[in-house]
């Protein structure tokens, strides 16, 4: 077994399969530019500027998902931007802002990969040993998968039981957590169950300054709300996701979100949020696969990663 890497400014994604991680980075570019800083993404390598130029274009013109995984797909892209830091003694303190360079990784394999049932494990030493070296995870619930599938749970603590072993062979599992910092990301957010949901619970709030009114669910909120949408899950099994994560993560290292990477579809008579008329993603005559049936406005994209960027930037390496 190789020695893992020193660990690096980079970030990896994982979730069950179907769980939009691919449409979450495609939609990243259209929320970066939707934004007023100076946060911008680029691709490291020929391959990866192309596939940032495809899944952009596909999803904000053509307005098609990018095509599912059938293999272990590698991208590799820079999250460039700054940072505040707070110097000084605390009678003269003073904010300075820092350029940061974020690696951020698309480790996209069917979603198999992490199964104990799965014949073929070939890709499973590698993807573990990127999870290993990066500093930063994010990793998709999504509710409406869970409401028919059910497997949350299984991606999660499979892919945590094979990385903590990883990193227990390198010596830096000593305290029994991983080192690493975390973004738990509900998503699908537009989804009108997934949306209702957070009504009921009184979690759903507008931003003031927000002169297209979208709902959104306080980050201080998101756990409470991932536990109750962890009640619907066909196998019962979700509401083991938490204290999974409360297992192996120091609790200040996770962070929740509630996010959508195609937004609410924006309508009415100024060109904003409608409660009777928010579904964005809705059926093809015919019994085709569901449309995009409006421009994109991501909700809480680029803000886990954001997050994980400023986390990492804070500390030195481990």
């Amino acid at each position: 077994m190789q020695p893992i890497p020193q660990a690096e400014s980079r970030i990896a994604m994982w979730g069950p399969p179907g769980s939009g991680k691919t449409t979450f980075l495609a939609a990243l570019n259209i929320a970066l530019a939707r934004r007023r800083d100076d946060w911008t993404i680029v691709g490291n390598d020929d391959a990866s500027t192309s596939a940032l130029l495809k899944m952009t274009s596909e999803l904000a013109d053509s307005r098609r998902f990018p095509h599912a995984t059938t293999g272990l797909e590698r991208l590799n892209w820079t999250l460039l931007g700054s940072v505040e830091e707070r110097t000084g003694r605390p009678w003269r303190r003073r904010v300075v802002r820092h350029p940061v360079r974020i690696g951020l990784e698309l480790l996209d394999p069917p979603g198999e990969s992490f199964s104990d049932t799965r014949a073929d494990r070939r890709d499973r030493t590698e993807l573990i040993d990127d999870l290993a070296a990066c500093r930063g995870l994010i990793f998709l619930f999504d509710p409406v998968r869970e409401f028919e599938d059910g497997d949350a749970f299984q991606y999660l603590h499979g892919a945590l039981v094979q990385l903590a072993h990883r990193m227990d062979e390198a010596g830096r599992f000593t305290d029994g957590l991983l080192p690493h910092h975390i973004a738990v990301c509900v998503t699908k957010f537009d989804e009108i169950r997934t949306l209702e949901t957070a009504r009921r619970m009184g979690l759903v709030t507008v931003d003031p300054g927000d002169p297209l009114g979208l709902p959104r669910v306080d980050d201080e909120d998101a756990l409470d709300f991932l536990q109750v949408l962890g009640g619907i899950s066909s196998s019962g099994n979700a509401e083991l996701v938490v204290p999974t994560l409360r297992k192996y993560f120091r609790e200040d290292r996770v962070r929740y979100f509630v996010t959508s990477a195609i937004g609410f579809h924006l309508g009415g008579e100024h060109g904003a949020f409608d409660a009777d008329d928010f579904q964005n993603l809705v059926p093809t005559e015919g019994g085709g696969p569901s449309r995009i049936r409006g421009n994109l406005h991501p909700v809480n994209v680029v803000e886990p990663l954001l997050w994980l960027a400023q986390r990492i930037a804070a500390e030195r390496p481990t």
